[in-house]
């Protein structure tokens, strides 16, 4: 699909009119028809606002013309799994794992190896095969190149490790020490959970990235702990196979 009916069906989808489209993208409606007729195309500024009004990626707009991968991972992109920067715009450099709310979430490559592998491993490529892609692939990306320029000297890494000391300060029964804080993406990790009056209730945001991690449950049987954390909060529980029949511990503003 090319960009002219990519923009009729993101305009037609949303329920505006060419009118209402041209006056949130600051533009005629004249300019809006002629993307529609193929006579034109957004410029670099503009395609911005669209790809902001319609949460889809630039390269998306333009009919997908470039198979984008993450600059830090190696993972093939697409509009549901892309980073985002400061302000809420998509960065089609990065997955959410790798880059959320404008801050790189990674800056020890053998951490992101280790991360990475578990997931790639399969009846058709096993743990040493994913192991050495990921070694020969990571260091010709963008960011791994550009680490220097890219990093923020530490501060990220700074602030988890901050919040592992907190989240091992609550000495919650049955949880081993924490040691290490994962990049997880909301949709993922955003279990529900009964509350004592019935209701159900989900704390996350299914868009937003957090940090986290699984641990085995001292106490052994079948439930692991989850740890999930940013900013504002600290929520642990405890869940099943799969997340499976989940238990709130602790949900703590910070």
């Amino acid at each position: 699909m090319d960009a002219q009916n990519v923009i009729y069906q993101l305009r037609t989808m949303n329920g505006l009119s060419q009118d209402e489209l041209a006056e949130k993208a600051f533009v005629t409606r004249q300019a809006v028809s002629r993307w529609e007729n193929g006579e034109t195309v957004p410029n670099t500024e503009t395609l911005k606002i669209l790809s902001k009004l319609f949460n889809v990626s630039i390269n998306t707009i333009l009919g997908s013309p470039h198979k984008l991968i993450c600059q830090c991972c190696g993972m093939p992109l697409d509009d549901s799994i892309i980073g985002r920067n400061a302000d809420g715009s998509l960065n089609e450099d990065y997955c959410k794992w790798c880059f959320a709310d404008g801050t790189y979430t990674y800056s020890n490559m053998d951490d992101l190896i280790e991360v990475c592998v578990h997931n790639m491993v399969n009846e058709n490529f096993t743990e040493d095969q994913a192991r050495a892609y990921l070694k020969g692939t990571l260091p010709k990306l963008d960011y791994w190149k550009r680490y220097e320029e890219l990093s923020d000297g530490g501060q990220f890494d700074e602030f988890k490790e901050k919040l592992i000391e907190e989240i091992n300060a609550l000495n919650i029964e049955g949880m081993p020490k924490l040691e290490k804080l994962n990049a997880l993406v909301g949709s993922f990790v955003n279990l529900e959970y009964r509350l004592p009056n019935g209701a159900k209730v989900r704390f996350l945001d299914d868009q937003t990235t957090y940090l986290g991690n699984q641990l085995e449950s001292e106490f052994g049987g079948d439930r692991c702990f989850g740890v999930l954390a940013n900013m504002d909060f600290i929520l642990v529980c405890t869940y099943k196979e799969g997340g499976a029949d989940p238990e709130l511990v602790l949900y703590k503003k910070r």
